[in-house]
């Protein structure tokens, strides 16, 4: 979802026929990648383009973005509901996440960056400082 509103706002209605754009940030042109593979899926994708093209038209009013962020997200289950190989496909776009394990007793897995606290064992106490 992120990805496709970073594409929405950074081009506007243009997102959806635009090709990936070099300068883009990643966020924004896997939001392209996303969007382009469930639009060019049928006359079934209107209602996602429709979405998008709202979001895109919304201004800086934050009411009128959160109701168009909702639609898109709404459009997009719908398109995920009515379609079940679109998870697949689009799940093929996404980077892969990295293979985490852990194992024993009170073991910790991360898989990704971790700014908080982790803390295993008896009677643990956790003080943060600025």
């Amino acid at each position: 979802m992120p990805a496709v509103e970073a594409a929405a706002g950074a081009y506007g209605v243009g997102v959806l026929t635009r090709a990936e754009d070099e300068a883009a940030e990643a966020t924004v042109r896997l939001g392209q990648r996303l969007l382009a593979r469930i639009l060019h899926r049928g006359p079934d994708s209107a209602s996602v383009e429709a979405t998008v093209t709202s979001l895109a038209d919304a201004g800086a009013d934050q009411d009128i973005l959160a109701l168009r962020r909702a639609e898109l997200r709404i459009a997009l289950r719908d398109a995920l509901r009515d379609s079940p190989s679109l998870a697949d496909e689009l799940s093929a776009l996404l980077p892969e996440r990295p293979t985490v394990q852990a194992s024993g007793e009170r073991s910790v897995a991360v898989g990704g960056n971790n700014s908080g606290v982790i803390s295993t064992g008896d009677g643990a106490q956790n003080t943060g400082h600025p």
